[in-house]
């Protein structure tokens, strides 16, 4: 496979400054500062703080604010593109939050009114609006999404699975980040100031940032800047807090360097995170001091005029970076009129005019999620990035939770012919962790943290995992109803800190990172009853060449409000469900011999995701990448099919053009049968599936006869529905 660079050919911005890339590039020039109070809903007088807010009429009323924002940048990026883009990767942490938070108060209850309610939801608009057929995913990591969701488009494009891709991420301002960031007591009265000796706190803002994404041996003519390289990791150190001698942060812009194949000293401006709190912004320069110390480049922070749009922030920031290298100027340092001497940082406090070839963008979040990612000057003559090795990740452990009980209870439950659908107890959820790590935390943290030291004792490693890769459909419901009950029972003016620290969707997976001291890459994806597809496609694509233990932890939680107003395929009258699965693994790749965990020998690869709207041939192309019917038939002795409840009708068309096309004869599970109606049903079905090729047969119950031996063959775990996705399950 030859080498591919990643050329950024197309960009599109929209902040509290300016609409587009032009009108930005003239209010950063003249130190326009788009901070002021917020409009958008009605506050308590004392409590109004400040934010970035995009003063703008929409036009499609009854659509979220940030479905709208990804909208308006994605064209701007896509404008000269004629084409669909091949793929779709978005940082988001809002998702229709705004118009959710009007219909909680309200107390509607029709569902249609949040049917846009889904952090996926971005994703899955931006497809269906510009027609990509390809894998859509969403990231969210907090802060850090934006700029982690470009790492994951980088990967792709350098495996040469797509050609392009639309990348980015978008925010809006709701009352859940606006009062929970004020409920720490992180909000700076007077706006935002990074860096300064007096700053106070950020400001929360709203925004979308998106970038076309090429892969070329060589730039194309409309090219504006490269993307060299990014880097991942995690602190492993607080839910909220940044690691304050910045480790984390270090280890990522690090990271982003190697990556990129340069050293420190080609950096010639760093785009700084930024914030305006205390803590963030000191842990931040202690990392850059170490990394560069007395001779550092010249460096800033937007955020003073833009606000900090949580997951848009990091994409922003890089179209930002890439205009700084094409148009050649740096950003100033808004807020700053007096750098704080702790952080032996010298801003550039006005922006300049100066030829910039190669910029570092860091971006930090919750969950200690830290992305780091270069951007240059294309040249002619510059190192490629190759694929290294296969995307097989060898199975050593795994461990499940449904209504029926944990890992023995489920697979005993199915092979007996009994369905597994149900809650199980907190307290037997929780049965293995301890009383002071489940005292702040819910259910769905209380699911993930479970998981995931089960799989890790049934992989028998003696080293803990050091890569986390968490999906989850809906995210932290629990902690998200009690922070907006809360909140409005007081008429919005108290509220729980814990709570909100709790409802951000990467919250278990920082808590699993703190509790194995989990350093690197940390991947939250939440699409839907597709969410633990995308977790393994990014565990994938992020652990190449990387010989340590990898968790895949999917996970979702029954609330019995929220639920059945998000989820379509909930619906009166069926047993609420909830549970999740986890998997230890290790690359298949990497010369280490195997280890000697109990699933060693198996092989795990995800092998295909489309769209499946306006994609008739979805079938055909989903057998045509697993290789044609005969392969089909030669490596998989059964199929695992999910079927979402409100795609029942789509699903089970699709699973008879799969058996016709592919005429595979074999057992078919239609396991949602079996586990309920939950987001993460998948990976409960992975685990199953692992279960029962190490035991080399299908359970009589599951067969219609007597149990149908594997005959050394894997399993292939399909979805269908909305999208069309393949996980490979091989000996």
């Amino acid at each position: 496979m030859t080498g591919i660079r990643v050329y950024i050919t197309g960009m599109g911005l929209i902040t509290p400054v300016a609409r587009g890339v032009l009108e930005t590039k003239a209010s950063i020039m003249n130190g326009v500062r788009g901070i002021g109070p917020v409009t958008l809903f009605p506050v308590p007088r004392d409590r109004s703080l400040p934010v970035g807010e995009i003063h703008e009429s929409f036009e499609m009323e009854g659509l979220p604010r940030t479905h709208q924002l990804a909208l308006i940048a994605a064209e701007e990026a896509m404008a000269d593109s004629k084409d669909a883009p091949d793929a779709i990767v978005i940082g988001i942490t809002t998702g229709g939050m705004d118009l959710t938070e009007e219909h909680l108060k309200r107390g509607d209850t029709s569902r249609d009114l949040f049917k846009y309610h889904a952090t996926g939801s971005v994703a899955e608009y931006l497809a269906a609006k510009l027609k990509c057929k390809g894998p859509v995913i969403t990231i969210s990591t907090a802060c850090s999404s934006g700029t982690a969701a470009i790492k994951i488009a980088l990967e792709m494009l350098r495996e040469e699975k797509v050609k392009n891709v639309l990348v980015g991420g978008a925010d809006s301002l709701c009352r859940l980040t606006y009062y929970g960031f004020n409920a720490l007591q992180l909000i700076d009265p007077t706006g935002a100031r990074p860096l300064d000796i007096n700053r106070r706190g950020m400001t929360v803002s709203e925004g979308a940032g998106m970038l076309l994404l090429e892969g070329k041996d060589r730039a194309p003519d409309n090219t504006m800047a490269e993307i060299l390289g990014a880097g991942l990791s995690c602190d492993a150190y607080h839910p909220s807090s940044p690691d304050p001698e910045g480790t984390g942060a270090l280890a990522a812009m690090r990271a982003a360097i190697k990556d990129a194949r340069i050293s420190p000293s080609d950096i010639d401006y760093i785009n700084l995170h930024g914030t305006g709190t205390i803590d963030n912004d000191l842990s931040e320069a202690r990392a850059v001091d170490r990394l560069f110390a007395e001779d550092k480049p010249l460096l800033s922070s937007v955020k003073g005029a833009f606000g900090h749009s949580l997951a848009a922030a990091g994409a922003i920031e890089t179209v930002i970076s890439a205009m700084g290298i094409s148009d050649s100027f740096v950003p100033g340092n808004t807020g700053c009129n007096t750098p704080d001497p702790e952080l032996r940082l010298n801003p550039v406090i006005e922006p300049i005019e100066r030829d910039i070839q190669t910029v570092l963008s860091n971006s930090f979040g919750f969950g200690g999620n830290n992305a780091s990612v270069v951007i240059g000057r294309p040249k002619e003559k510059r190192v490629s990035i190759s694929s290294q090795g296969p995307p097989h990740l060898a199975v050593v452990g795994c461990a499940c939770i449904t209504g029926a009980g944990k890992t023995r209870m489920t697979e005993k439950t199915v092979s007996e012919g009994r369905n597994c659908r149900g809650i199980l107890l907190d307290k037997e959820v929780s049965e293995d962790l301890s009383p002071k790590t489940v005292r702040r935390i819910k259910r769905l943290s209380r699911l993930a943290l479970s998981l995931a030291v089960a799989a890790h004792k049934d992989s028998g490693e003696l080293d803990d995992p050091n890569s986390l890769f968490f999906g989850t459909g809906w995210g932290p419901l629990s902690d998200t109803y009690d922070f907006l009950t809360k909140l409005y029972e007081s008429e919005e003016h108290f509220t729980s800190p814990i709570d909100f620290i709790g409802s951000v969707h990467n919250a278990p997976a920082g808590l699993i990172a703190i509790g194995f001291g989990a350093t690197g890459p940390n991947i939250t994806t939440t699409g839907g009853d597709y969410s633990f597809e995308q977790s393994l496609m990014a565990a994938s694509l992020l652990t190449k060449g990387r010989d340590e233990l990898i968790l895949v932890v999917g996970a979702d939680e029954s609330h019995e409000i929220l639920s059945a107003l998000f989820d379509d395929s909930v619906s009166g009258g069926q047993t609420p469900s909830d549970g999740g699965g986890a998997l230890c693994l290790r690359r298949a790749d990497t010369s280490s011999p195997p280890r000697t965990g109990s699933s060693t020998g198996l092989r795990l690869f995800p092998s295909f995701f489309e769209y499946s709207k306006d994609n008739p041939s979805i079938i055909l192309s989903l057998i045509d990448s697993l290789g044609g019917p005969d392969r089909i038939k030669r490596k998989y002795g059964a199929v695992f099919a999910g079927i979402p409840g409100s795609h029942r009708d789509t699903g089970s068309n699709q699973l008879s053009q799969f058996l016709a096309g592919s005429d595979f004869e074999g057992p078919v599970i239609d396991y949602r049968r079996l586990t309920g109606e939950f987001a993460s049903a998948s990976a409960v079905a992975t685990v199953l599936a692992v279960c029962f090729v190490r035991e080399g047969k299908i359970p009589a119950s599951l067969c219609g006869k007597k149990s149908s031996s594997l005959n050394g063959k894997g399993i292939l775990i399909i979805g269908l529905g909305k999208f069309v996705t393949a996980v490979e399950l091989t000996t």
